[in-house]
Formats: structure tokens, sequence, C-alpha cells
């Protein structure tokens, strides 16, 4: 079996067309389909990819997942009978994630981030409906259509029903730290608002250009600052913000579950009417995380290793004399 490529028929269904890109894990292609007579995309895993168990049950999940829901604000997923090799046939857009218009821009005009993270709402609300929680949303996921409609994408790490416990391992494969909520990263059990969450982050994002907790060296104290402190209030990086909409990004992103919005609908209620949100004052409770950096931490075990020999050794002297 070799990778695909343009030209190829793949099933007698689908002729590739052109290779649309590339990413860590898989391919994506625009294709014809025969049945339908649509242009459609072919996503691919990459063949030393498929015989990895982890990442196989992550695929199938996101192909199951994906064809049974059905919401404007959800990539669409089609159903293959008896494919040859591991593939997704989804619905073609043409547009740009919301990473790639994050990119070089730096916060977004705010009426644009309210409606962006406002339709993300819609395909939550959706979910929430039927139990699924995606506990991977980032705008790598998120995709922004020429048409002005959005699609929420990859599906691979959601739970559907009460969510499974999930232990946090440091790879790209269980989440993206800037948007996991502090109970994701501790390994709880979470529901709903573990999206409300990431969502939050990726609206603090939008309208201030930087991530939360981007003032922190490294990914370990990033880790740690998520659950011991708080993010640095929106207005410190974007004074044009006012002060509700900084209540709305602070309320989505608190720490604790019971503290932020505790459904899509709510926070959607309060993005189409940011001017009615009564500011609570939570920017001036905010708690400044106070985390050592991994390297100062290296540091003291390594004067540790020094001293405790040399304490041993005086321990030692002073049981004998005596």
């Amino acid at each position: 079996m070799t990778e695909p490529r343009p030209g190829d028929v793949v099933d007698e269904r689908f002729a590739i067309l052109e290779l649309i890109g590339r990413g860590g894990m898989a391919s994506v292609f625009k294709a014809t389909d025969f049945a339908s007579g649509r242009i459609v995309a072919l996503k691919f895993p990459f063949l030393q990819l498929e015989s990895d168990p982890v990442f196989y049950t992550r695929f199938q999940q996101e192909l199951e997942l994906g064809r049974t829901l059905d919401h404007p604000g959800i990539l669409k997923m089609f159903a293959v009978d008896r494919p040859s090799r591991p593939y997704a046939a989804m619905e073609y857009l043409e547009g740009e994630t919301l990473w790639d218009r994050l990119q070089g821009t730096g916060p977004l005009p705010i009426d644009e981030a309210l409606c962006i993270a406002k339709l993300t709402c819609d395909a939550l609300e959706y979910m929430e409906q039927r139990h699924v929680v995606h506990r991977d949303l980032k705008p790598t996921n998120i995709m922004l259509c020429r048409d002005g409609s959005l699609r929420v994408m990859d599906f691979g790490l959601a739970a559907q029903g009460a969510a499974r416990r999930m232990t946090f391992m440091a790879s790209e494969a269980l989440g993206t730290v800037d948007y996991m909520s502090p109970e994701q990263l501790k390994g709880q059990r979470g529901d709903r608002r573990m999206d409300i969450y990431s969502l939050g982050a990726i609206l603090y994002e939008m309208t201030t250009g930087h991530r939360p907790y981007d003032e922190q060296p490294d990914e370990y104290t990033k880790m740690k600052a998520r659950l011991v402190g708080d993010p640095v209030a929106p207005r410190t990086h974007n004074p044009a913000l006012t002060p509700q909409v900084e209540e709305i990004v602070l309320r989505a992103v608190a720490r604790e579950p019971a503290d932020r919005y505790q459904s899509a609908s709510e926070l959607k209620a309060d993005l189409a009417d940011p001017c009615g949100v009564r500011v609570t004052g939570r920017a001036n409770r905010l708690q400044a995380p106070r985390v050592p950096s991994r390297y100062w931490k290296l540091a003291q075990l390594f004067v540790v290793a020094l001293v405790a020999p040399v304490l041993l050794f005086l321990l030692l002297l002073l049981v004998l004399r005596r």
C-alpha cells in the first residue's frame, strides 16, 4: 500500500484531484465523489500511523462520532461502505482555520471575535444536547469558511455520554496545553465546562493577541500556572476592550468549573449582548500564579544532591565523637 496521490481513484468512488494540506498525522486531498457528484475532502492518516493502536482508535472514534453529528457548525462526514484503508470522507470547505487567521494579526476586531465565539457556541450547544464533549477545542480545529460560516472539526478526543477520565500526557494526541482546562490537565473526570474553558482561552487570544499564561517561560510552568493562578487581565494586553467583554472572557476561563459559564447557551447569551453583562470586578480579584520554573527546580535538586552528602558526613562525625 502506498500513500495516495492526485490521479488515484479510491474504492471506485473518489477521484483524487489535488493535495490540500499535510499535517503531522495525515494528508488531506480534494476529490470528486462519483456517488454524489460533489467535491469532497479525503483525510488519509500516514501509513506508519495506521498500525498504531492508539492513533487508530482515535481515528475510528472521530469517524463514528462525526457521522452521527449533523449541524451547520460541525464538519460533516460521509459514510463509506467497506473502505479499503482507513480514511475520512468530509465536506470540502473553502476558507482558513482560526489559527491561520490569528497569525501575525494581533487582536481581532472585537465584533469579529465575539461573532466567531458565538458561532462556536452554536456548535457546542448542539453537542451538549447530545452529551458530546469535544476536549480538544483550539484554533486549528475551527474552520472559518469564505461564506461566513464556521465548522468545528477533529473529534478524535471527544467523549459521548459521561466524559471518561483522561490521564494527561504531554503529547499532541491528548490536547494542546494552551487551551486545556485545569481539570483536564489534572486528569479529572470532566464535562461540557471543559469546552467552555477552551473556548474562553480562544476568546482570550482573539481579543488580546495573546494566549493565557503566555508570559510563562515554558510548557511546564504554563501547566502549573493554569492550576494555581489566573491569567493576566485581558485589558492589560488590550485596553480597547470593554470591562464587559473582559468579564465574559475571565468568567469563561475561571479555574473552577463552578465559576465558569455552565453551558454554551449561557455563554452565547452574553456574547450576543455584551453591553448587558454585569461587571463583577473579576479582573481585580485575579491571583498571579507563583510557579518556580523547571530550571529552578532542577537547580534546587542539584543543590540538595551536593549538600546532602556533606550533611550526612558531618552527622556521622558527630555520632563517632560521642
